[in-house]
């Protein structure tokens, strides 16, 4: 997989219409004959090349990168960051998952709880699941009615706006699976009791909803995929596949943003130490 495929092969454009019925979730065209043992390697290079880049963002402290993962139930967003980002500094990568609003938050307007998250300079966060939950729930589940999931386009498309023009690199990534493969995760689930905590009634719930949901993020991928926050689909069923491609997506985009280490206001080798 060469430099910058990831990016032309899964990106959304902005305005295109997305199909996701359309899109195999088994693809693995770049490693039509690979597998988790045979990629191995170049997924080891892909780690340790983030670890370093991480390390610039960190020390030049100018850059910022949000990553908002998003995903079906079962559609690997938690272990496409453990695996991926597992060599990263843990001070440099910082996770915050978006579960259902709370009192305080529901109070407020639906990006109050968001803001705060946003990276600052020098940091990488990952959004497990993000405001536009409060699109995908609110209009499919019928929170409330539609004029208020409508007009949550435009604020998001601003935010992300905003966030863009202030210096945040932001990378949207939807891990594509089938309704098949969830079925598969799910059942291998209900019969692992150490997997049990993962499931809870709600999912099943979602589950019979599953064409309400893909005709959601179809419409939402395809109308909030900009220039300065793009949406990408990943074909997820294969988790070393999606691991791969999410790994070379990161590490282009931070290779993209022409980084280096900042240059020392003196000189190290005057320097003497008794």
């Amino acid at each position: 997989m060469k430099f910058g495929d990831a990016i032309k092969r899964y990106r959304v454009k902005p305005g295109e219409k997305v199909d996701l019925a359309a899109i195999d979730g088994s693809d693995s065209s770049y490693f039509p004959n690979g597998g988790k043992s045979s990629t191995q390697n170049l997924f080891d290079e892909l780690r340790d090349e983030l670890q370093e880049l991480q390390k610039v963002l960190y020390a030049q402290n100018k850059r910022r990168l949000l990553i908002v993962l998003q995903a079906m139930d079962t559609g690997g967003k938690d272990g496409c960051v453990k695996h991926v980002f597992s060599r990263v500094d843990p001070q440099g990568v910082h996770v915050k998952a978006f579960k259902k609003p709370n009192h305080d938050e529901l109070a407020r307007d639906f990006l109050w709880r968001v803001h705060p998250h946003v990276p600052g300079n020098g940091q990488i966060v990952i959004f497990n699941r993000s405001h536009y939950e409060d699109i995908l729930a609110v209009r499919v589940k019928k929170i409330f009615g539609d004029e208020v999931w409508k007009r949550r386009y435009r604020h998001i498309i601003e935010f992300e706006r905003l966030l863009a023009e202030e210096g945040t690199t932001i990378l949207k990534i939807f891990l594509h699976i089938t309704k098949d493969e969830q079925k598969r995760r799910i059942e291998a689930r209900l019969v692992n009791p150490d997997k049990h905590w993962k499931l809870n009634p709600e999912d099943f719930a979602d589950r019979a909803r599953w064409d309400d949901f893909q005709r959601a993020y179809e419409d939402l991928i395809g109308r909030t995929s900009t220039e300065e926050a793009p949406w990408f689909v990943i074909p997820a069923n294969r988790k070393w596949y999606r691991n791969l491609v999410v790994a070379r997506l990161v590490v282009d985009t931070l290779k993209g943003l022409g980084m280096s280490y900042p240059k020392l206001g003196w000189d190290p080798e005057s320097v003497t130490l008794d």
